[in-house]
């Protein structure tokens, strides 16, 4: 495990931020860089710790250090971080064993590392820090929404109705929505349990858009890029070049730089304390997405279906969202979908040169 020195007299503070190569991660670090934090980090390998390390600008790498941890499922696995650092006064937890794919056993490899692992952290903080005073943990909106029979409007009340049986059936999207649930709601389990020194916060945001992050770990392809993402790297590299893909299931965005805003602000204002935070900036369709690339970016009309033309899938009378909180707690002004989509072409675009 590599641990970092006591955080800079000149820095705001020491953060831990969980999960730091991840594409949302690694903008969340380059904003609290940005904002004069220090940074402990955590990766799954030595080999991932490096790369990031020469990912950071020079005149920052000295305020960056990661702490190797495999596998954050497993009983105490943060209890070193908290014990040797004990001048951390926040934690980001954006770590997520889970994904929508590339698991077998919905328990074992999914439902019970990502509620083990948010409830972990939690306790190896509340029994090992006195310093933290603020915990942010990155749910999603998959813990609000409760598709197929929507509710006419979502907000931060709302939790999805999503069971654990249906968790750990075979429909990996039903396994990847149970994980979110579970997970954050065992969080706030936790909280109301043990009354804790520090008070949480979480980020439910919704599929992420947005460019690439300054902190990209070299050697890092783009066929890890997150998945809302991957819709527009698959456009710019013609594989949808056949037919535009529907875009169900889920038709709203958010810039990854609104997300990694939230997530600082969630950390850094009081009044943000005890409080969820749902994340989305806006609609989108895949047709849309198509048309911004198509209208912006001339050259790469020839990776877009020949005709130019492409029905819209955006469905009528669409469930709505309430993003107010966001704006209020946390003074976020969200990105349209034209700005996120150029300059996430644009980031694709010169990573590739």
């Amino acid at each position: 495990m590599t641990l970092i020195p006591m955080p800079s007299p000149t820095t705001k503070g020491q953060v831990l931020l969980t999960g730091g190569t991840g594409f949302i991660a690694s903008h969340i670090l380059d904003r609290l860089l940005d904002h004069g934090y220090d940074v402990v980090t955590t990766v799954r390998s030595e080999e991932k710790g490096q790369r990031l390390l020469q990912s950071i600008d020079e005149t920052l790498a000295g305020r960056v250090s990661y702490a190797v941890i495999p596998d954050i499922g497993q009983e105490g696995v943060w209890d070193d971080v908290f014990k040797k650092h004990q001048q951390l006064t926040g934690v980001i937890h954006t770590a997520s064993p889970c994904k929508t794919s590339g698991f077998t056993d919905p328990v074992k490899d999914c439902l019970g590392p990502a509620i083990n692992g948010t409830t972990g952290i939690l306790k190896s903080i509340h029994a090992h820090s006195s310093s933290v005073k603020r915990v942010v943990i990155t749910s999603s909106s998959a813990a609000i929404l409760s598709p197929p029979n929507h509710r006419q409007i979502y907000d931060e009340s709302c939790w999805s109705d999503i069971t654990w049986e249906q968790g750990i059936a075979s429909k990996k999207d039903d396994t990847y929505r149970a994980s979110k649930k579970f997970a954050e709601r065992a969080a706030w389990d936790f909280m109301a349990a043990h009354s804790p020194s520090f008070s949480l916060a979480t980020i439910n945001n919704t599929f992420t858009f947005g460019p690439l992050p300054r902190s990209l770990p070299k050697g890092q392809s783009l066929s890890s890029i997150n998945d809302s993402n991957q819709r527009i790297l698959d456009m710019v590299q013609g594989r949808m070049r056949d037919g535009i893909r529907p875009t169900a299931p889920v038709f709203t965005f958010v810039d990854v730089r609104d997300v990694a805003l939230a997530h600082l602000r969630a950390m850094e204002r009081k009044d943000a304390g005890g409080k969820r935070f749902y994340v989305v900036g806006g609609y989108f369709s895949n047709a849309q997405v198509a048309s911004i690339i198509r209208d912006k970016f001339p050259e790469l009309n020839r990776m877009l279906p020949e005709s130019g033309q492409w029905e819209d899938d955006f469905p009528k009378n669409h469930w709505r969202f309430d993003n107010s909180r966001s704006k209020e707690v946390l003074s976020i002004q969200y990105q349209g979908l034209e700005a996120s989509v150029v300059d996430t072409v644009l980031s694709i675009l010169e990573y590739e040169k």
